[in-house]
């Protein structure tokens, strides 16, 4: 088949779906250099009854993303997405979980309230549950870090973490995996940010930076949607600490900022391991031996989702206010963002996930328009899921029809 006709055959099966492509659009961000070269395609994968934050591609293409019990109490907190609808993983009991039955449902062994999901290298599907419905009091034995086997579909890990680990004002965010499977490391986007770093061989977690001027909010940064400040009913504003985390594709550097921030911070991982199996363990992790070593990367203005693409080794930023995909070239010390997408239909870009192929997979989680932000909000908040395409081949879809 001729690349014209395989385009034409693409642009079929578009319309034959009922699933339009989005032109997007490409395009430098004010004084932060230049446009890259190749030219973006937004393509809408799924649509959603419910407010989803979290999105991974496994390695087999498999697609699966959450759903956090924030407004209301969600129907179901992962799932895999298949034939267009968003079905129960790994099974419907771990879904089972409802706010009003908390007393009659063990939150050991049920998703509480579910942030993000993360496929990693050896086939495991990770899920955070923050076990914070409403993003209010954690709740008791809820806060885990689940690992569930792709292969059987089974679970075959529970990390639960501890007072001393998840505070009672906590909301563990984002996670990444190690390459070699053998370490997790998350944001803690409450009231006292942090980062934790989990041995996921014997379940031990470290609390760090907690409190640290890189994990907590900048209260010289107001975050703002159509030009103006984003703010509760009763005034406040959005307030969310250690968020976006990214890490280097040959696992040596950790990434993360805030989402009330501006500033992308970086260490090195060695400076982070290697203290669950020492036989005495040092003072490794603590802000004395840790801050020196932090490196402040640059500034990418309020973001929310972070990701280093195995592909180029690009690192992509989602900029809420901006209703854009920005692209940073983490090979050029000092180099300032590209706006890659700027679509009005990326209300709050969330979190992203490479598929194998490298197409640049990402959630828009609205939330500037949700109940929180937004008095008359329907409980059940409609969402997306996007496919972000480069270069020439960007043609055809990956979408199926709406989720419901």
């Amino acid at each position: 088949m001729s690349r014209h006709a395989g385009a034409r055959l693409g642009l079929a099966l578009l319309l034959t779906a009922g699933i339009a492509p989005v032109a997007a659009r490409a395009q430098a961000a004010p004084g932060q250099g230049t446009a890259p070269s190749a030219a973006a395609r937004l393509d809408k994968v799924a649509s959603f009854a419910h407010q989803v934050t979290g999105v991974t591609v496994a390695r087999d293409g498999r697609i699966f993303v959450n759903f956090p019990r924030w407004s209301e109490d969600a129907p179901v907190s992962v799932a895999e997405v298949k034939d267009g609808k968003p079905v129960p993983y790994p099974d419907a009991g771990w879904n089972s979980w409802r706010n009003a039955r908390q007393d009659e449902v063990d939150p050991k062994t049920h998703f509480v309230c579910v942030q993000s999901v993360v496929a990693d290298a050896q086939d495991r599907l990770w899920v955070v549950d923050a076990a914070a419905p409403a993003m209010g009091a954690v709740v008791k034995d809820g806060p885990k870090l689940v690992g569930i086997d792709l292969k059987t579909n089974q679970v075959i890990k529970t990390i639960p973490f501890d007072a001393t680990t998840v505070l009672q004002a906590s909301y563990i965010n984002d996670v990444r995996i190690s390459p070699d499977g053998r370490t997790a490391y998350l944001t803690d986007s409450g009231a006292e940010g942090a980062l934790i770093v989990v041995d996921l061989d014997s379940g031990a977690a470290k609390r760090v930076l907690s409190g640290h001027a890189s994990t907590m909010p900048d209260r010289s940064v107001t975050v703002t949607y159509d030009g103006q400040p984003l703010r509760r009913p009763d005034g406040r504003g959005v307030n969310f600490s250690a968020d976006g985390i990214a890490l280097s594709p040959d696992g040596k550097t950790l990434y993360w900022q805030a989402i009330k921030g501006k500033t992308l911070y970086s260490l090195p991982t060695d400076a982070l391991t290697g203290w669950a199996t020492a036989s005495v363990v040092p003072e490794l992790l603590t802000d004395r031996t840790l801050a020196p070593k932090i490196v402040t990367v640059g500034e990418n203005g309020p973001a929310d989702g972070l990701l280093i693409s195995r592909k180029d080794g690009r690192m992509y930023v989602t900029s809420p206010q901006d209703d854009a995909v920005k692209v940073r070239d983490l090979a050029h010390s000092g180099a300032g963002l590209t706006t890659l997408v700027q679509d009005k239909q990326l209300r709050w870009p969330d979190t992203f996930s490479e598929g194998p192929d490298g197409t640049i997979y990402v959630t828009t989680s609205h939330i500037q328009d949700s109940a929180d932000y937004k008095p008359g909000a329907p409980i059940s908040l409609p969402t997306e899921l996007w496919a972000i395409r480069t270069g020439p081949a960007a043609t055809g879809s990956t979408g199926a029809g709406p989720v419901r």
